[in-house]
């Protein structure tokens, strides 16, 4: 069973749709793949503390969310950013958005794994 993919660069282009109808600052840190690259998110709380979320598939293929680097905790934002610079420099086509969240509104769309 084939299972249709949103491009990364319409996926990209929606998020920052919707950020900035909710006036949360959304910055694009590294275009990748246009097609299919892989997307590292960093959600700051502007305290010096972030998530930092990497996409993945679930089972069945939907897109999901998992905090693998930081297994599940908060990192400080040095770490999360030598994590990336890591991630950039092993895989090229990957994608860095940062999205600036003190008040929490920022919404996953797809489920924690």
């Amino acid at each position: 069973m084939a299972i249709d993919r949103l491009k990364t660069s319409i996926w990209i282009q929606a998020q920052t749709r919707i950020c900035g109808l909710a006036h949360i600052p959304i910055f694009v840190v590294k275009k990748g793949d246009p097609d299919a690259g892989v997307v590292l998110l960093k959600v700051s709380s502007m305290d010096g503390l972030c998530r930092l979320y990497s996409q993945i598939r679930d089972p069945s293929g939907a897109l999901a969310w998992s905090q693998s680097a930081s297994g599940g905790n908060r990192l400080n934002d040095a770490d999360a950013d030598a994590y990336i610079e890591k991630q950039k420099k092993y895989d090229p086509d990957i994608w860095v958005v940062e999205v600036e969240d003190p008040n929490g509104l920022y919404q996953l769309d797809g489920k924690e794994m």
